[in-house]
């Protein structure tokens, strides 16, 4: 077997395993809901002071950690030169398209196909979860975060949704091949340009999506700043002409989105 085809069955390998763990995460938590115990105290000390951690009663340790470990240990081919602590702004940016930190959201949405991103705890269970992926590309998301105006916690969010931080890509691509980079451009709808997690594809990636923020501030002259977003978001995803109303933009990607955003916004993104 050529190497080229070692890679392909280990990405296979790999994302046939985060799909079984994300089964059991599911039936952790169908089981949660049958319960009238909704979570757990755990106690962390540390030095003369000690803290109550609350979780979730419905995920285990064993498929909590599995995903960490499953999503955490792939990383990207960008150079680790970034800093872990990148200060390009004296405070926190959050672009020309309003401030997530005070729009509201559900998180992602809760049914019997989805239950394992259920609402605003999921989404930053998950963003969590991807933080240390995501961490390696904080300074060149803010980078073009300002460049195009777009608040980095905006950028991070998507990344974290559409690929993991890049941990779950093959050559930057999907598992179907159809889209590629961190952000995840669709080749039948865009033409992307440079490495999949060069500054170059995330500054057209984010470019895309301003353009779509505008389109929907021009479609939609009345509506509010976060409305606006909200919509550039959705239409990021599914098109400019697929939004016609408010209730357009509150969907699962918008909401998960957002909630994410505010995550990696505590996160200093």
């Amino acid at each position: 077997m050529g190497n080229k085809e070692q890679e392909t069955q280990h990405f296979r390998t790999k994302a046939t395993a985060l799909e079984k763990l994300e089964v059991q995460f599911a039936a952790e938590y169908r089981r949660h809901l049958q319960t009238e115990r909704g979570d757990f105290l755990c106690k962390v000390a540390n030095k003369s002071r000690s803290w109550k951690i609350r979780f979730p009663a419905m995920l285990s340790s064993v498929v909590f950690w599995g995903l960490i470990a499953l999503i955490g240990t792939s990383r990207g081919s960008y150079p680790f030169t970034h800093s872990m602590n990148p200060h390009l702004h004296p405070r926190l940016y959050h672009g020309c398209y309003g401030d997530i930190m005070t729009m509201k959201t559900s998180g992602a949405t809760c049914d019997a196909n989805s239950v394992m991103n259920c609402g605003i705890r999921g989404s930053e269970m998950f963003a969590e979860m991807d933080l240390r992926a995501i961490k390696p590309y904080q300074t060149l998301i803010k980078e073009v975060g300002q460049r195009h105006c777009v608040d980095p916690a905006v950028i991070a969010a998507i990344i974290s949704r559409e690929s993991h931080g890049g941990s779950v890509l093959q050559d930057g691509w999907d598992h179907r091949g159809l889209k590629f980079g961190l952000m995840q451009l669709d080749k039948q709808a865009y033409h992307p340009v440079g490495a999949w997690d060069s500054k170059e594809h995330l500054s057209q990636a984010t470019g895309i999506l301003t353009e779509r923020i505008k389109a929907i501030q021009k479609k939609f002259p009345t509506w509010s700043a976060a409305q606006h977003l909200r919509g550039g978001l959705s239409a990021f995803k599914s098109g400019v002409e697929a939004i016609a109303t408010p209730v357009d933009i509150d969907n699962d990607f918008v909401n998960d989105i957002i909630a994410r955003a505010k995550f990696y916004k505590r996160q200093s993104f």
